[in-house]
């Protein structure tokens, strides 16, 4: 995928490290550091830049529709999926009656903001076995009054990829008025989504995107726009922020439009039109071709090691994450900082993340600091 050369020139700091560690931070191309410089000098300019400040919106927007599957009016952005889902409870308005599911495989950002309303629904978890969610354990669960299911196409915690035609099949014939939620985070820039008939998708962007903090894509269809238009305040996300009824009425653009409620980040989508266009140029078929013969790799060697991964290894659904637990996972994650192995160590549980830009010798050399540190404990 990336030339030995090519990976120097676009990832400079790769040549000093093993990074495996994508799904907390990227490593980004050195197109975005450019992309961040043409920020600066745009705005140097004063009001004049502004001109460069929304034409890379629609850049970005037009990119991110070709990413997610959706088409450019079908886009918007917020600062981070927390920000995100808050706007979405905002849109649904949920009562008491209403119900929530959620999986304990999902991010925080997801779950919370059903529990925190003034008036919580009521919420459901969507309790994972071994690892992985398994559907017998959804259908009881869904209902009439089922108002969101809300899931992570692939988890942050362990990897585990959620199959999507059954998830929506179910859904769709069980809780008739559910709205379908998909965190792509942990996907998108990695995987091919199969979700583009979700009824939301919801994307941070400096993971596998290979972007930076500040910005969140969001996706709706416009046969879902207009119960999933947001009620904030704001400005930028109205139609007659300025005009002579404003302070009589707030009339919001609908849809994902409406989850852009102020002065866009523009830094971050500099940096994100720059990120998906070099991915694009790269291929998202391309990196799995890449990345996925190394996860199973570290699956295989994590095995072989006595290492059991938290989530089942499935090629027919692949993802770039990993993740073990093991009682002395500090002594293990300690030997790897040392060798400038750089992986996510949480609670007990080690996480390894595959890129397109990682190598063989990044998993050759993982496992063999993991086997000579477990052979000496």
């Amino acid at each position: 995928m990336l030339t030995p050369e090519s990976r120097q020139r676009d990832f400079p700091t790769l040549a000093s490290l093993t990074y495996l560690n994508t799904a907390a931070e990227s490593i980004p191309p050195a197109c975005v550091g450019q992309a961040i410089q043409a920020y600066w000098q745009d705005k140097l300019r004063g009001m004049k830049g502004r001109g460069g400040h929304f034409a890379q919106v629609e850049a970005c927007r037009e990119i991110c529709a070709r990413m997610i599957g959706r088409d450019a009016g079908e886009v918007g952005f917020a600062s981070c999926s927390s920000e995100a889902y808050n706007l979405l409870a905002t849109a649904l308005n949920l009562q008491p009656e209403d119900e929530v599911i959620v999986t304990d495989l999902d991010f925080p950002a997801g779950a919370t903001p059903w529990l925190r309303a003034a008036q919580p629904p009521r919420v459901r978890l969507w309790e994972s076995r071994d690892g992985e969610l398994v559907f017998d354990d959804l259908v009881p669960l869904l209902n009439e009054r089922t108002q969101l299911v809300q899931v992570s196409l692939v988890s942050f915690y362990n990897g585990h990829r959620i199959p999507w035609a059954p998830l929506r099949e179910a859904v769709r014939r069980l809780a008739p008025q559910a709205v379908l939620s998909a965190d792509i985070t942990q996907a998108l820039g990695r995987v091919t989504l199969d979700c583009a008939d979700a009824d939301i998708v919801i994307s941070s962007t400096h993971k596998w995107t290979l972007g930076i903090h500040g910005a969140c894509i969001i996706g709706i269809p416009r046969s879902r726009a207009n119960r999933l238009t947001t009620h904030a305040g704001g400005w930028y996300h109205l139609e007659n922020a300025f005009e002579a009824d404003r302070f009589q009425r707030a009339v919001p653009k609908e849809g994902a439009a409406s989850y852009s409620v102020g002065m866009p980040n523009f830094v971050s989508l500099y940096a994100l039109n720059a990120s998906l266009r070099y991915l694009e140029g790269i291929g998202i078929e391309a990196i799995a071709r890449h990345a996925d013969p190394l996860v199973a790799q570290a699956h295989r060697g994590l095995r072989e090691l006595g290492l059991v991964p938290m989530a089942q290894y499935r090629p027919e659904q692949p993802t770039g994450i990993l993740a073990f637990r093991h009682p002395q996972s500090a002594a293990l994650h300690a030997a790897l900082e040392r060798e400038d192995i750089h992986v996510m160590h949480s609670a007990g549980r080690l996480r390894i993340a595959v890129h397109g830009y990682n190598t063989a010798d990044d998993i050759k050399k993982l496992l063999a600091v993991l086997g000579d540190t477990l052979r000496r404990l």
